[in-house]
């Protein structure tokens, strides 16, 4: 079983910058957490895909958040980064870290971490 720890989130003004970490451990493989990426949900909304990527580099993003996000991972080190600048409050949400087998199957599966609030105020 993999597990994802989730780190970073805060309260921040608009314009500002956060940086998230994931970190995965457990019974890694090359294909358990072959992409890894972010997702959030704010309140009475779904879970949407914010960001994700893969060991070998392949990158998603959601329109709202090009240009202001950047995702990055160490292989090394099972670990994934949100850098989010430019921050607005409609960024606010719970942050959550997810693993999966490829970019098409995120989200669909465990394992999911346990959430990181961001919160964007005026």
């Amino acid at each position: 079983q993999v597990q994802l720890v989730e780190s970073g989130g805060g309260s921040v003004q608009a314009g500002g910058s956060l940086r998230l970490s994931c970190a995965a451990s457990g019974s890694i493989t090359i294909f358990n957490i072959n992409a890894m990426g972010w997702y959030r949900q704010a309140p009475g909304k779904q879970r949407d895909l914010v960001a994700a990527i893969t060991r070998g580099g392949s990158i998603s993003y959601a329109d709202s958040v090009k240009g202001r996000f950047t995702i990055s991972r160490d292989n090394a080190k099972n670990t994934v980064y949100l850098q989010m600048n430019n921050l607005k409050p409609e960024d606010t949400a719970v942050y959550y870290c997810n693993a999966a087998l490829s970019l098409t199957t995120m989200g669909a599966t465990e394992p999911w971490g346990q959430g990181t609030q961001v919160t964007v105020s005026l």
